[in-house]
């Protein structure tokens, strides 16, 4: 009869199988999705952790995306609660509108933008194996967001540049469609942001200004860097 270490020993190779095969399964299945995607619709919900002062504070919107180039992207979120604004991305610079005082404010993210690029890359057509390139890749197992089942990666950056700003990532992979339906980014601060995307559309049929940001004429503009 087996003993209790041995026993002890065979779950625990039976589990570390189990994970391995769950995560294989996972990327498989985003290198498919990801020779496909070209774009992305959906409604947005970002809850942001301060953890000095226990508090969070949740903005809600939408967003579209498109991949502009196989490595890059351009990206419009539009946030309508709790106060109105437009975040675009595109070429590693942010713009941020604020139409309550008609600015719009620029942030040229320089050597920090091929960082930003992989944190906002995380995902969305990009290929699972190219994920286990940048990051330690973990299966956590099954889940459900927003009703949607889904399966759950940590990831935790390889680089020591990018683990100065986030510590770890975790990411549900929707079943549905290969594509994230929740992202968690921690930072070394204990800080987190929470991402939720709901009533996705993958590759839909995108106006031609659809991930672009529209200001009326006369807004002024800031670039706070200088």
């Amino acid at each position: 009869m087996p003993t209790p270490i041995l026993r002890a020993g065979t779950l625990i190779a039976l589990a570390a199988g189990l994970q391995a095969q769950g995560l294989e399964a996972v990327i498989s299945r985003m290198d498919a999705a990801a020779a496909t995607f070209k774009a992305m619709t959906a409604n947005i919900k970002q809850t942001s952790y301060t953890a000095v002062l226990n508090e969070s504070t949740v903005s809600a919107g939408t967003i579209a995306l498109e991949r502009t180039k196989p490595k890059e992207l351009r990206m419009l979120v539009e946030f309508t609660s709790p106060d109105v604004k437009s975040v675009f991305y595109e070429n590693r610079k942010f713009q941020i509108y604020y139409p309550k005082i008609r600015t719009v404010q620029e942030f040229d993210l320089g050597k920090q933008g091929s960082l930003v690029d992989q944190f906002l890359l995380m995902g969305f057509g990009t290929r699972g194996s190219d994920l286990k390139a940048s990051y330690e890749v973990k299966y956590l197992g099954e889940d459900t967001v927003e009703g949607e089942k889904a399966q759950r990666l940590e990831l935790t950056p390889k680089s020591q540049e990018a683990l100065k700003h986030v510590k770890k990532l975790e990411i549900w992979i929707s079943d549905a469609t290969s594509q994230p339906v929740q992202q968690k980014v921690f930072q070394p601060s204990r800080d987190y942001i929470l991402i939720t995307y709901t009533n996705m559309k993958v590759n839909p049929a995108l106006a031609p200004d659809a991930v672009k940001l529209k200001t009326p004429k006369g807004v002024k503009k800031e670039y706070p860097q200088k």
